[in-house]
């Protein structure tokens, strides 16, 4: 299935204890079909100390089921996205409720 979010979009959280929240994609895994949203679903994570890190309770962003995730468009509302061939015979991305391309 093609990627219809992808690394850098502004998404918003639709279920779960971050909902109605707004971030940043900063890594997707399409095999799991999480992605992981900067500042959001924040866990405490024990960490062992090393010579690079200080170890201790560090707090870290946990994967989001790509389903719980819908994209921000233009207006700062949640969209669908979907995909449409261009004129030159591109394949883009746009967002459903405005027909605007994500991705020119």
């Amino acid at each position: 299935m093609a990627a219809k979010l992808k690394k850098g979009d502004k998404v918003v959280v639709l279920t779960g204890k971050d909902k109605g929240k707004t971030g940043e994609i900063s890594l997707v895994d399409p095999k799991s079909g999480k992605a992981v949203v900067d500042g959001l679903n924040i866990s405490v994570r024990h960490v062992r100390q090393s010579q690079n890190n200080q170890g201790g309770r560090q707090p870290k962003a946990m994967p989001i089921d790509l389903s719980n995730l819908a994209f921000v468009d233009a207006n700062g509302k949640a969209t669908r996205v979907g995909f449409r061939m261009t004129d030159e015979g591109k394949k883009v991305r746009f967002a459903k409720s405005t027909g605007d391309v994500i991705d020119a």
